[in-house]
């Protein structure tokens, strides 16, 4: 008996016995069960995050007992109260996750959060219960997105991150395509009780896959090591090849000189000062705000969520009040933005890794200025002004698709360079999960930040007006990446000017 519990211990990874193989260890190491389970617990977050939406303004009416004018305000300060806890945990988690030897318990840590929170927005009846739901929510999202991110760069290597980044966010669209539209159906056809079932069920696949995974540097501790085959790899590499002549050697030498000299250059560009404030050293991302490169990217996550979370906040409410429709319909109204992001994230996201950082950020900045402005076009009416509202809602979706991989992808490539030009002051893992949880941060305070400004702008001016805030907020930060992401020339020039 004692033996079956040790061995179900160590099979669930609750206690570590590296004498044992631990059931399934083969594939539940392996590197695309482990990128699925970081992209099931992103999707659950995103999705029961989106579940909500197209609910919330007709759970106020219906049991909280709201009068219909104060809808549009409780409904921002739901959303932002989930977005408000993001950024206050997010560089907590970031610590946290790049001081344990596993992102393990972390990680297991948000799914726990996040079925609390789905449990109180259930049996919730009262503003104050909601917001706390809301606020676990966003507690789970920190640690989910920081703690996940951190493990899919563990687990592929930098040099495979911007594939993975691109198929996780393309896997991740569905959950913004299916959850407004589903809380809708669900809401309007079965109640809370359908919503809330479909809620659990995917909790508990996130959960099981969370337990089942065993990280690859864990799993490499039940592997005997072989000194012997790393003794002759040492020894293989010192001596010199059969058939090399001096001439041949002489130059290879020449060129490795000149490759070290520019690589040198290179990182000293990214080389951090001895002398630093002892809270760098506590939190070491913070020295590595000081490139452009790096506070652009974070720029770009913190417009993203803006426009996020003035759709999110919006749409149902004008869905309602232009053409009358209940949940239901509200929710399909989602509907273009998700097949855009789900067709177009994955597309984009190639062009990034093929293009670079800075076209498709600028390309997409700009182009999302006229689709932005064009939504004065929508107006009250029958189905051709419904027709015109979604064409709307689909083309700026292609634009919001197109701005999560330039952020991830500049953002890592900055970080990977002050981390091998400064492996002492990092440590061998590096600031990865800070850097996640900074980038999380200013997500989370895009969208802590967007329900708040749509709101208030779509009272005070109207909602044609609104969108043309966004289109300048756009049109700037466009130009902001212009000058700053993904530009070696600029970055050697601000190099040197340092």
């Amino acid at each position: 008996m004692y033996l079956l519990w040790k061995r179900l211990l160590n099979t669930t990874q609750i206690k570590h016995d590296y004498l044992e193989k631990p059931a399934g260890l083969q594939w539940r190491s392996n590197k695309l069960f482990i990128v699925a389970t970081v992209g099931i617990g992103l999707f659950t977050d995103l999705f029961l995050y989106g579940l909500i939406v197209p609910v919330l303004p007709f759970m106020l009416v219906d049991r909280v007992g709201l009068p219909p004018d104060q809808v549009q305000g409780h409904v921002s300060s739901l959303l932002a109260a989930y977005a408000g806890a993001s950024v206050a945990i997010s560089p907590i988690a970031g610590i946290i996750t790049d001081r344990l030897s596993t992102r393990r318990a972390p990680f297991l840590l948000g799914v726990v959060a996040l079925f609390g929170a789905t449990l109180l927005l259930m049996v919730g009846r009262t503003i104050p219960v909601l917001l706390v739901a809301r606020v676990l929510q966003g507690i789970s999202a920190a640690f989910v997105w920081t703690t996940g991110m951190a493990l899919c760069l563990e687990t592929v290597g930098a040099e495979n991150l911007g594939k993975s980044i691109g198929a996780i966010f393309g896997f991740i669209s569905v959950g913004t395509l299916l959850a407004p539209m589903l809380g809708g159906v669900l809401y309007d056809k079965g109640g809370l009780a359908g919503v809330f079932g479909l809620a659990f069920a995917v909790l508990a696949v996130d959960f099981i896959m969370r337990v089942l995974v065993i990280e690859v540097k864990v799993a490499r501790r039940y592997e005997p090591s072989d000194a012997g085959a790393s003794d002759a790899l040492v020894t293989g590499a010192n001596q010199p090849q059969a058939g090399v002549t001096d001439e041949e050697e002489e130059g290879g030498r020449d060129e490795l000189s000149s490759l070290l000299r520019n690589t040198r250059k290179g990182e000293d560009l990214y080389k951090i000062s001895p002398n630093l404030p002892k809270v760098m050293r506590i939190i070491p991302i913070l020295p590595c705000l000081a490139a452009p490169r790096l506070v652009a990217a974070l720029l770009i996550s913190f417009v993203q969520a803006v426009l996020l979370g003035s759709i999110d906040a919006t749409v149902p409410i004008v869905s309602q009040e232009y053409y009358n429709f209940s949940s239901l319909q509200a929710g399909l109204m989602f509907l273009p933005i998700g097949i855009a992001n789900l067709t177009f994230g994955p597309l984009l996201g190639w062009c990034v890794d093929r293009f670079g950082t800075k076209r498709v950020a600028v390309l997409v900045y700009l182009y999302l200025v006229p689709v932005l402005i064009s939504f004065r076009l929508a107006k009250p009416g029958g189905v051709s002004e419904v027709a015109v509202y979604e064409t709307l809602l689909a083309l700026a979706g292609i634009g919001v698709a197109g701005m999560g991989a330039p952020s991830v992808v500049e953002a890592s490539t900055v970080v990977q360079k002050y981390h091998q030009a400064n492996p002492d002051f990092f440590g061998e893992h590096g600031p990865y999960a800070q850097l996640y949880s900074l980038s999380y941060l200013f997500f989370s305070l895009g969208l802590t930040v967007g329900p708040e400004l749509a709101g208030g702008l779509r009272q005070a001016v109207g909602y044609g007006n609104m969108n043309a805030v966004l289109a300048a907020i756009c049109a700037v930060t466009a130009l902001v990446c212009f000058l700053f992401i993904g530009g070696k020339l600029k970055m050697s020039a601000l190099g040197n000017i340092a």
